[in-house]
């Protein structure tokens, strides 16, 4: 079989890793299996740049306005799988990277994007996060089974990170402090995978044409986007009239 020729990005454990996530979620009877075939698919058109990892946050090319944004697959807190198909978005979507419910900075960004989450869905706009978070820890995260006004999606293969350009691999060192001194497994958050990946946080704003009309990337884990600077581009970008109140 010669696929890989073709699709140099793909690599055997990355393939086994989303196989093992899509199965489970659908032998959990989340998902059809007409999803599982889409999402199949997706997984054989990632382009091979989707192989470039950094070895550092401050090393990563983000994909930048004007780009198409990538299509992609995953599972999701729901126990589902979220397709995400830029090409025929029925809203323009934010997609908020972040690097785990484990990281104090990230969530107190998701608790300071709270703000801009209603102006953001009276706007038009579907609101994602994703992180390096197994599916199931994502699920243990909200156990009370409230529905909640966005997507939360697990980016625990790397897949995601890799096509938008904003991965990176932890260092053996650091990947051993976290372990050891804060008790942080990274191949445990991300439901076994040994990649040692994690996004530089990052948002993306994604018209209905597929196309990225903002981004912000910030390699120091610490700074983050501003909800205000948020909602300013989600008012001022290119075509607001057009979907947008």
């Amino acid at each position: 079989m010669q696929w890989n020729r073709h699709y140099p990005g793909l690599k055997v454990d990355m393939i086994i890793s989303l196989l093992t996530q899509w199965l489970s979620a659908f032998n959990r009877s989340r998902i059809t299996m007409k999803s599982l075939l889409v999402a199949l698919f997706a997984l054989c058109t990632i382009p091979s740049f989707a192989s470039d990892v950094s070895t550092d946050p401050w090393s990563v090319k983000p994909l930048l306005p004007g780009q198409q944004a990538p299509a992609f697959s995953a599972p999701d807190a729901a126990g589902g799988l979220f397709d995400f198909d830029p090409e025929n978005l029925e809203k323009p979507a934010v997609l908020v990277f972040y690097r785990g419910g484990w990281c104090p900075f990230c969530n107190l960004h998701f608790a300071e994007l709270r703000k801009a989450q209603q102006p953001l869905l009276d706007m038009g706009y579907s609101i994602t996060f994703i992180s390096m978070d197994s599916a199931e820890l994502m699920a243990e995260a909200h156990l009370d089974g409230e529905p909640v006004p966005y997507g939360l999606v697990s980016d625990a293969a790397a897949t995601i990170s890799k096509a938008f350009g904003i991965a990176f691999r932890v260092d053996d060192e650091t990947y051993e402090k976290y372990k050891n001194k804060h008790n942080l497994d990274l191949e445990q958050k991300a439901g076994g995978n040994t990649h040692h990946i994690l996004p530089a946080p990052s948002v993306f704003i994604v018209d209905t044409d597929g196309i990225i009309k903002f981004s912000y990337t910030n390699p120091d884990y610490k700074v983050r986007l501003h909800p205000e600077v948020l909602l300013a581009a989600a008012r001022h970008m290119p075509g607001y009239s057009m979907s947008r109140k």
